[in-house]
């Protein structure tokens, strides 16, 4: 299992009782981080939680974040790289790693509607297809086509409660039609370990985003709003359905 995800926290936010789970059952998982470059202060945050969800290293793209350009000083911001570099860059890590599914943000990119979890998202699709294809991208590798994207989310059912207490006041909030929600996955086993590796970004807990609106709130409290972890399915290449 790889996971794609725009900024270091949001691989523990959106997946981490996921990728706990699968490396607690001997599954292979890794994590690829399209933002900030290595050498600063939340790659190091980033590379304890990876440690704790039992990820191996992180896989830094070295983008800078749309809103932090001191994220990756003298980089592109993710949201503007062009999507025939961003998605070559992706093949070869997906090539390498040969993953049976990837883990990702949804279209909307989650209740915040990120850029940045945007394009992370569109990449994704992108390079799961084009992985696949050896005549795309022939200096990544030999090809290789994952079964699945399978793309973190919230229902609409939950999500006015959920953006309640997660966004910040005055912030529009993006969920998906329940319809399209395949996987609601209880990870309520394995929370201790998704919230140790969220709080691992003491950058983001200090500041007050979301990890530090997270840790200021009772252990029901968050598990009521961490304990489910929501996905859409992408089926990829041939032979779809």
């Amino acid at each position: 299992m790889l996971a794609v995800f725009a900024h270091p926290d949001d691989e523990s936010l959106g997946a981490g009782g996921v990728l706990a789970a699968r490396a607690a059952a001997g599954a292979r998982t890794a994590v690829v981080t399209a933002t900030w470059a290595e050498g600063t202060g939340r790659a190091a945050e980033l590379a304890e939680a990876v440690g704790i969800l039992g990820a191996g290293k992180p896989r830094l793209l070295g983008y800078a974040d749309a809103k932090v350009a001191e994220s990756a000083p003298g980089a592109a911001r993710w949201c503007d790289v062009p999507l025939d570099e961003a998605v070559g860059r992706l093949v070869a890590h997906i090539r390498e790693f040969r993953p049976e599914v990837l883990l990702t943000h949804d279209a909307y990119g989650g209740l915040s509607g990120h850029p940045d979890h945007r394009q992370t998202h569109r990449v994704t699709l992108l390079a799961a297809e084009a992985a696949g294809l050896g005549l795309l991208y022939p200096e990544a590798g030999p090809a290789w086509r994952p079964a699945a994207v399978y793309a973190a989310t919230h229902p609409e059912s939950v999500a006015r409660e959920l953006g309640r207490r997660l966004l910040k006041p005055g912030r529009v909030r993006y969920a998906m039609p329940d319809e399209l929600v395949g996987e609601a996955v209880d990870v309520r086993p394995w929370l201790r370990t998704k919230l140790c590796a969220v709080f691992a970004h003491r950058s983001e807990v200090e500041r007050g985003a979301l990890p530090g609106r997270l840790a200021a709130m009772s252990a029901a409290e968050r598990e009521a709003l961490t304990g489910t972890e929501w996905y859409v399915r992408h089926e990829v290449g041939p032979g779809r359905g």
